[in-house]
């Protein structure tokens, strides 16, 4: 063969072989490209910074700051013409459900709150009852639009062994109206009668059942809700309480938190109640419900509304201003928050947009130094973490447990100018040394390209935020890194949330790109990161989430205890 012969075959050789290499990128990109969430379209870049103050913690929470409420409500509970509720009552909750066990299990606690409006209708099974103990009967006639329910022992036995296997610590809201004259403009008149929830707790202790707090009374405090109570009755009630639990854990090392009055925040009413109980009182409940009716039609526009959602830190410093002004040791909880009043928005209120209003919700109340927040509900109506039905999560569920996991007690002030449309928080990191940071994007059509400055001295300024036009696909910056990669001290652990085909209105969530359900099985997906580089920015793409950890940015406020 001549040497041109020669040549040309190896020419031809050569080019085949690029174009099979080129060949097989192109499918691997392919593939990849069409697994990955972290596609972004053409358009708006938001390059900024995000300022991380790390030399002191400017609030703290309790480690178990994630709490969840189990509800009263009876299945023909209906609001605006549709049913929501089933059979998700304390009263007829599946408790052998194995999703439902496995979904509190997963905090590892979970704080559940078990009250709601009904708990003032509530009949506590005991000998002293002369009167059938049956459930609670619709009478739109009445208050609440139900007779009064009444608790059998039978249930509540139940309900502590279930929580017992669930790691969960519980609290119980206590029927405050009994014994009480309700006037016809709401006024409830006379003393608390106390009788049957000492009954009930002397049952409990008796029975070793672990109750982590007794709460007095749901939504009666200031203008309440069908009925109210004043601050100096209340306060006296509460001074009834404290008495009783002390008397009845009497040896105990540790006994039940009191907590009250579980209500609408009212500055005035609250002031003079705080006040008026500055040794019986543990903890002040006050429950949010800022968006509204579940029946409002702009119930998204609020939630993707930054001006909305800063008005919602008006409770927090409020509540935030009277403690610290008062003698009380007392520390702030949200007691209950569903956002939407009347059972929340079905595809709403339990699909992947509210995760912007909940996270946000859970990033604001920390930094006022709210010690535990209660999402209304677990399960049951328009806005459980898990879906009434099925059991399985709602998106929020695994908001709240990402945030569990990786979200740490010490609050760290965080800043961002430039653009109001990215919510950022930050804390000391709950499962390494480092920090975590929470980053929400409100926008629809721009992603943000955020790096990020840890202070480790008082911050002199804000950076700054510059809009450009961008073309290029950013998937590349997030290819996985091998779980090796993660020791080093150099990389970031990423953790990306957005809805399935990018429908806020979705009830399932992908976490760095893969849908998260549970299996065949019952059990959990796994909530893993993925790793890159600190050195590059955090992408965080339109109406997406990202919780962000870096593990080898050791602070001073970290340090703390």
């Amino acid at each position: 063969m001549a040497i041109g012969d020669t040549l040309t075959a190896n020419n031809k050789f050569l080019r085949n072989m690029c174009c099979l290499f080129i060949l097989s990128f192109l499918c691997f990109w392919l593939f990849w490209a069409g697994h990955t969430s972290f596609r972004t379209a053409s358009g708006n870049v938001i390059e900024g910074t995000v300022f991380i103050n790390g030399t002191v913690a400017i609030a703290k929470t309790d480690d178990n700051f994630i709490c969840a409420t189990l509800d009263w409500w009876p299945p023909d509970k209906c609001d605006y013409g549709t049913c929501s509720w089933g059979r998700a009552s304390l009263l007829n909750l599946d408790l052998g459900n194995p999703i439902l066990l496995k979904a509190v299990k997963a905090f590892s606690p979970l704080k559940v709150r078990m009250g709601g409006t009904l708990q003032d209708k509530v009949v506590y099974e005991s000998e002293g009852i002369n009167e059938p103990c049956t459930p609670f009967v619709k009478n739109n006639s009445v208050l609440f639009g139900f007779s009064e329910g009444c608790l059998t022992m039978r249930r509540w036995e139940e309900l502590n062994i279930f929580f017992r296997r669930a790691g969960a610590v519980v609290t119980f809201g206590l029927n405050a109206l009994r014994g009480r004259i309700i006037q016809s403009d709401g006024s409830a008149m006379g003393a608390w009668d106390s009788s049957n929830a000492e009954s009930l707790m002397r049952y409990t202790v008796n029975k070793g059942y672990k109750i982590y707090g007794w709460e007095l009374g749901n939504e009666l405090s200031g203008n309440g809700v069908g009925a109210r109570i004043g601050a100096d009755q209340y306060a006296s009630d509460v001074d009834r309480l404290q008495t009783i639990v002390q008397n009845i854990y009497k040896g105990f090392k540790i006994k039940p938190l009191i907590i009250a009055p579980g209500g609408f925040f009212d500055a005035n009413w609250f002031k003079e109640f705080i006040d008026k109980t500055p040794k019986s009182l543990q903890v002040v409940t006050h429950h949010i419900y800022n968006l509204g009716p579940g029946v409002e039609d702009h119930l998204i526009d609020k939630i993707l509304d930054p001006s909305f959602l800063n008005s919602g830190s008006q409770p927090f410093s409020g509540l935030q201003s009277i403690l610290r002004s008062s003698a009380t040791s007392a520390v702030a909880w949200v007691g209950e928050a569903g956002g939407a009043y009347n059972s929340g928005h079905n595809l709403v209120t339990n699909a992947f947009v509210f995760s912007f209003w909940y996270l946000d919700q859970l990033g604001m109340a920390s930094i006022y130094g709210t010690k535990t927040y209660c999402r209304q509900t677990l399960i049951g109506g328009n806005y459980g973490l898990l879906n009434t039905n099925t059991f399985v999560p709602n998106p929020d569920y695994y908001s709240a447990l990402l945030w569990h996991r990786l979200m740490g007690s010490n609050v760290l002030s965080t800043s961002l100018s430039g653009t109001t449309k990215i919510r950022a928080y930050a804390h000391c990191s709950k499962q390494s040394q480092g920090t975590t940071l929470l980053l929400i994007n409100l926008d629809g059509n721009t992603t943000a390209r955020v790096q990020v400055t840890i202070s480790r001295e008082n911050l002199a300024g804000n950076g700054a935020l510059v809009v450009q036009q961008e073309q290029q696909n950013q998937s590349k910056r997030f290819a996985k890194i091998s779980q090796d990669t993660k020791t080093n001290g150099k990389m970031r652990w990423e953790y990306h949330l957005t809805a399935r085909d990018g429908d806020l209105h979705s009830q399932t969530m992908l976490l760095n790109g893969e849908i998260l359900a549970v299996n065949s099985s019952g059990d959990f997906p796994p909530l893993e990161p993925i790793y890159v580089s600190e050195t590059a920015p955090i992408i965080v793409a339109p109406f997406s989430i990202v919780f962000a950890e870096i593990p080898s940015s050791v602070l001073p406020a970290c340090a703390q205890v």
